[in-house]
């Protein structure tokens, strides 16, 4: 038998007989198979022969747009009260042949632009595709009413320049928001140009300086301590080598925010704290990127006890892998720590972890030597975003934490004479930048909130 212009194939299915696997189709099934094979080979055809129509047809469009050339008149007068801009292509939609609507960006906002008739018509106007950077001239005004532009704005173009054209196709021929995680962590920088991207890297840009801000205001100083240093270092990050020119190096990367504060006590640390992220977020939602943030400022925090976590752990049957419940002096890990956090739904600060289970300088709790006056801030759906601890302020102390965790001090000599040198009560605080940003943008990964995000295996682009 033959279908069209080839011999249709033989089609088994399974065989409803026993000790037989397979036989061959019936007659009414093939019939049904074949109308179904003439069908999708009318459709392709039709599809192939649209095409090539299509095809024909923008290249005769663009012939004729090439014979449209615009230009300024210089017989007229400059318009005095005419607007210019330079941006790039963010998006753009025909309506017809003498109407095109484009939104340009130019790293400060987005401006919509009206292009008409010739504008559109000519050889650029074609061609144009999103990425392509351009200059646009015109009037710029208020959107009429019931019509929707960014900033309420948009302009009416009386002339525009092709200043770089971008490939057909601009940069979805690389990523979109549909592409897989590492395709897109891989185009990166084309990513950040996006408008969710972009706006995420300007409320980044405005968090910091509102950091700043807090600590100006409150006297502190903006110090710039160096990254390379010879001697261990604390760091929420866990480090992983690589073999970089023969030696061995490792690689981790994140945004810290610290500060060091004398003659203060363990509960003013914790006011602090508390300030500290409160009058941030006061102050991000009062700034222009607050239409982004979609966060509450809650205060006062709770305040919890590393041992009334252990009771509610118990109390809500959250056990480690074992099955056993957690115990005095076993560290919370992130996962079961994250679940009491958000089941509670609201900013923690957790207080006074054990010795054990925290670095040897923090200072001891003078009602339970076993406990450290350190504290972590736990904020719902992100986990913690900041640790701290009143140090250690008694240099006989320090050298007995020294010998206890068999450092040795002579490396540490700068930090043991500040506490021979004029001591006092002191604590300090380390804040990851980019989890307080998951927290007030809602986001569901911090990689969203960094320009290049770097972990294992992520070194580019």
């Amino acid at each position: 038998m033959s279908t069209g212009k080839e011999p249709f194939p033989t089609i088994y299915v399974d065989s409803q007989k026993e000790n037989q696997r397979w036989e061959t189709i019936s007659k009414s099934q093939l019939k049904n198979v074949k109308k179904l094979w003439q069908r999708e080979q009318q459709k392709s055809e039709a599809r192939e022969k649209k095409e090539a129509e299509d095809l024909l047809r923008r290249e005769k469009n663009l012939e004729e747009a090439k014979k449209i050339i615009m230009k300024k008149d210089l017989s007229l007068p400059e318009p005095k009260c005419e607007d210019s801009y330079l941006g790039s292509l963010q998006r753009g939609e025909s309506k017809g042949k003498n109407l095109m609507f484009i939104v340009l960006r130019d790293g400060t906002g987005f401006l919509q632009c009206v292009l008409s008739d010739e504008l559109c018509q000519c050889y650029n106007g074609v061609v144009l595709s999103t990425e392509s950077s351009v200059a646009v001239y015109g009037t710029l005004s208020l959107v009429p009413e019931g019509k929707q532009a960014p900033g309420g704005h948009e302009l009416s173009c009386d002339y525009w320049e092709l200043i770089g054209l971008a490939p057909a196709g601009g940069a979805d021929n690389l990523v979109n928001e549909e592409s897989d995680v590492d395709v897109q962590l891989n185009n990166r920088h084309m990513m950040i140009r996006g408008e969710t991207l972009s706006r995420i890297l300007k409320v980044r840009s405005t968090v910091i300086q509102c950091f700043r801000d807090h600590f100006f205001d409150r006297g502190y100083y903006e110090i710039t301590p160096p990254t390379l240093v010879q001697t261990q270092v604390e760091g929420g990050s866990t480090l992983f080598k690589m073999d970089y020119f023969g030696e061995e190096a490792y690689l981790t990367q994140y945004t810290h925010i610290e500060a060091e504060c004398p003659f203060m006590s363990y509960e003013d640390l914790l006011n602090r704290l508390e300030d500290l992220v409160c009058d941030v977020v006061d102050r991000v939602l009062k700034s222009p990127v607050s239409d982004i943030v979609y966060a509450l400022n809650p205060r006062p925090f709770k305040r919890m006890d590393y041992t009334e976590a252990l009771i509610w752990l118990k109390e809500h049957e959250v056990k480690k892998e074992d099955d056993t419940y957690y115990e005095f002096g076993e560290d919370i890990p992130e996962a079961p720590e994250r679940q009491m956090t958000d089941a509670i739904n609201e900013p923690i600060l957790l207080c006074r972890f054990p010795a054990e289970i925290k670095s040897f300088y923090m200072q001891r709790c003078p009602e339970d030597a076993r406990l450290t006056e350190s504290v972590d801030v736990l904020m719902p759906n992100v986990g913690e975003i900041v640790g701290g601890s009143m140090r250690i302020w008694d240099s006989e102390e320090l050298l007995e934490g020294y010998k206890r965790e068999g450092i040795d001090p002579t490396p540490y000599y700068w930090y043991t004479d500040q506490r021979k040198y004029g001591t006092c009560p002191h604590g300090g605080y380390g804040l990851g930048l980019e989890r307080f940003l998951t927290w007030i943008l809602n986001r569901h990964h911090i990689r969203d909130v960094c320009l290049y995000p770097r972990f294992v295996q992520r070194c580019k682009p």
